[in-house]
């Protein structure tokens, strides 16, 4: 098990959620305390998860079933993990993820029809004793969040088009959101649940509640990877 010198924080939840504008936020306020802050994301993160990024997102994989996809993932997770992930903590780092081994247990786990005993497997060798110490499970009803993440990719470019998991139905989003608060009633030592209907400021003020009181002492240094 790494040592607990740094801060380890994921947030998770369907599309749409503001995941990436919540990270930026307390990246942001994080900063301008003086904490050294690592961003990242996942698929990705690494050189080579950021090589997996893109045949998982473009559904590249979907071909060859859930299964591959779920063993992908893993496989950057492991990267993500051992090259990125565990230095920054051992450094005394903050660690803020877009998306970790939440994400596998419900994607392709709940809404994939893999095997728990199969994900729990994966998860094991992927993430190699790196847990998260909290997870902010951001909450929006699928609908919602599927109009918001079109509006983004509009907004992105003329031509943009849905990722992999953008695309799928809503009923199948609405599982997913589902699975994520389960998750949340089942670790609610690690997992907190925040409300992402409302105003992102005052999304980020209850962010930085729950985050204020883990933070270690840290210097001013400050990292990123990725985007978020």
């Amino acid at each position: 098990m790494r040592s607990k010198q740094g801060l380890f924080v994921t947030f998770e939840g369907g599309e749409g959620t503001g995941k990436s504008t919540q990270i930026r936020l307390l990246a942001d306020r994080l900063r301008r305390k003086g904490v050294d802050i690592l961003v990242t994301r996942e698929p990705g993160g690494s050189p080579g998860a950021e090589a997996v990024r893109h045949v998982l997102l473009s559904g590249a994989a979907e071909q060859f079933g859930t299964r591959m996809e779920a063993v992908l993932f893993a496989a950057a997770r492991n990267d993500h993990v051992e090259e990125i992930i565990r230095p920054a903590l051992a450094s005394g780092a903050v660690v803020l993820c877009d998306r970790f081994l939440d994400s596998t247990r419900v994607y392709q786990g709940v809404t994939g029809n893999l095997e728990p005993s199969f994900i729990q497997n994966l998860e094991r060798v992927a993430i190699n004793g790196v847990m998260p110490d909290c997870t902010i499970i951001l909450d929006l009803p699928a609908a919602e969040g599927l109009r918001r993440a079109k509006s983004r990719a509009q907004a992105e470019a003329q031509t943009a088009e849905p990722d992999r998991f953008e695309k799928e139905e809503l009923d199948t989003h609405e599982k997913r959101r589902e699975a994520f608060l389960d998750i949340a009633d089942q670790e609610p030592l690690r997992c907190r649940v925040v409300d992402a209907s409302g105003a992102p400021e005052m999304i980020a003020e209850k962010i930085f509640s729950i985050v204020e009181p883990l933070l270690p002492i840290h210097s001013s240094r400050v990292k990123e990877t990725g985007s978020a």
